[in-house]
């Protein structure tokens, strides 16, 4: 059984000062952590289950894909009893609304180390009434360190979001299992890479880019780090769609040349770009664009953000949407989450292609710090956020992205039969 300071919680919004828990059927209120309902956990996968001390009571503690939960251990009574079936109420907390965790120490002076390992504290968001949020705080008290160190890493990694859209395309869905399974396989999958670059400058290897929508939401969403990763990018799509606004650019493209052999490409293909009789512009107003090398399946889009690409054919999926309405435009956005077809509007156009040149034409006035969503100062003068594979990306001038047809070899397997159609 773990064993702590018995009682001791830390408040967040009291400075971080312990103090001594009220009596034992307080010590947790179900009010602060349990809401309404639980989430739906029929089929959830747990993910850990250990002991910690909660309150005054030694728990029974799951975590799951959705959900921390906890119940009290209580002795079996030879007889029912309904009291004690009371007491032991499961509750738990929904994962989105944590949005921090840290390793519970206790200091001392005489001590030169990192201090005494007391378990591991949450720090949780909670709704309260007229949609006003209050910081509260959990611990989880556990001496082991190879324990608790199990279940930090565990959290760090939800707290981290659910970006890695690469692994989601190579198993179909993001399951460690899956993903154990290709490598004790032997399953090797060749992978096409994109390097992004400005003005002949390299910026970094990528799988998938946004500029407009996409990179504007994400730069409002990394503001709010203190929230969740749903909560914040929930946040940041809502207010984004609030103050929807196009970007004037100018978009040049290499259309995709399938006959072209993939090795021959990925040993000619800088040659090859310079023939600028190949090159085809579009320009105007374009709310946003998406270049992607890789299907980019995620738990939003169960067919991907670019279902008519694969991982190593060579070729990127160019999605140009252009100004339109707001209600048409969450239309678009709706039709990810369904198996119908998000590209038939027609202020959607999309492309095959092997090279592509966003180049921005902003005439827009110098960024006001009040507004969020409005382009960026940087030294050099004003920059345009880029979702770059979940990350933001700041750039002042002309993005250039080339395809390289399978660069890398990574484990997995051919999904196309796990796409719906």
């Amino acid at each position: 059984m773990p064993r702590g300071r018995r009682g001791s919680r830390v408040s967040a919004l009291e400075g971080g000062r312990e103090e001594e828990a009220p009596p034992a059927a307080d010590a947790v209120p179900s009010v602060l952590w349990a809401s309404g309902q639980q989430p739906e956990a029929a089929a959830e996968q747990i993910l850990l289950r250990g002991i910690f001390e909660i309150g005054r009571d030694s728990c029974d503690v799951v975590l799951s894909e959705r959900a921390l939960k906890w119940q009290p251990i209580q002795p079996e009574r030879p007889t029912g009893d309904s009291k004690c079936d009371f007491l032991r109420k499961e509750e738990f907390i929904e994962l989105k609304d944590i949005f921090s965790v840290k390793l519970k120490r206790r200091y001392s002076v005489r001590q030169q180390n990192c201090g005494t390992l007391l378990g591991i504290t949450l720090f949780i968001c909670l709704r309260k009434e007229q949609n006003k949020l209050k910081d509260s705080t959990l611990d989880l008290i556990n001496f082991s360190e190879d324990h608790c160190d199990t279940w930090f890493r565990q959290f760090q990694k939800i707290l981290a979001g659910s970006t890695n859209v690469l692994a989601h395309s190579l198993h179909g869905i993001p399951h460690v299992v899956t993903a154990t399974l290709h490598i004790i396989m032997g399953h090797i999958q060749p992978v096409d890479v994109c390097t992004f670059s400005t003005t002949g400058k390299f910026i970094r290897f990528g799988f998938s880019a946004m500029f407009g929508f996409g990179g504007r939401a994400l730069a409002l969403a990394e503001k709010y780090r203190w929230m969740s990763p749903n909560q914040r990018m929930d946040f940041a799509i809502i207010k984004t769609l609030a103050k929807l606004k196009p970007e004037d650019c100018e978009i040049a493209f290499l259309p995709f040349n399938s006959s072209q052999d993939l090795e021959e490409r990925s040993t000619e293909g800088s040659r090859k770009s310079d023939c600028n009789d190949q090159w085809q512009m579009t320009q105007g107003q374009f709310l946003n664009v998406s270049i992607m090398a890789i299907p980019c399946l995620c738990s939003v889009a169960p067919r991907g953000l670019a279902p008519n690409t694969r991982l190593n054919n060579g070729s990127m999926a160019l999605i140009i949407t252009r100004n339109t309405s707001r209600s048409e435009f969450i239309k678009h956005l709706k039709r990810y989450t369904s198996v119908k077809n998000q590209f038939n509007f027609p202020f959607v156009e999309t492309y095959t292609v092997a090279e592509v040149k966003v180049h921005p034409r902003s005439n827009s006035s110098r960024h006001n710090p009040e507004e969020e969503d409005g382009p960026y100062e940087t030294t050099s003068g004003k920059s345009f956020p880029w979702n770059i594979d979940g990350d933001l990306m700041e750039v002042a001038s002309e993005v250039h992205v080339r395809v390289h047809p399978r660069l890398i070899n990574l484990y997995g397997g051919r999904i196309e039969e796990m796409i719906p159609k």
